[in-house]
């Protein structure tokens, strides 16, 4: 893993992978904290699918599930809502 790894720019899935007698709840939340580092315009399905080709041999792995289940479930990401797809008062027309 490198700064420049676009796959795991902060290490963590290296990290997770490297612990020993880590837990399913652990890896989830280790998955959590790299998905929502990545950039909003990244293909999920693209870089947990290459996780899982440079990680995924450990098949007895809590992690390697995490990714299937992600790889299962992941979509591309679009915005919901917010604050910012409501309408401002003053652009209301009114």
């Amino acid at each position: 893993m490198t700064k420049d790894d676009a796959i795991d720019p902060k290490g963590l899935m290296a990290d997770a992978y490297a612990i020993e007698g880590i837990t399913a709840e652990e890896c989830r939340s280790i998955f959590l904290d790299w998905a929502l580092s990545l950039p909003e315009d990244v293909d999920m399905q693209a870089l947990i699918g290459a996780t899982l080709a440079r990680h995924g041999t450990a098949e007895n792995h809590p992690m390697t599930q995490v990714l299937r289940d992600g790889l299962a479930t992941a979509g591309k990401s679009r915005r919901r809502g917010g604050w910012k797809s409501r309408p401002r008062p003053d652009m209301d027309g009114a």
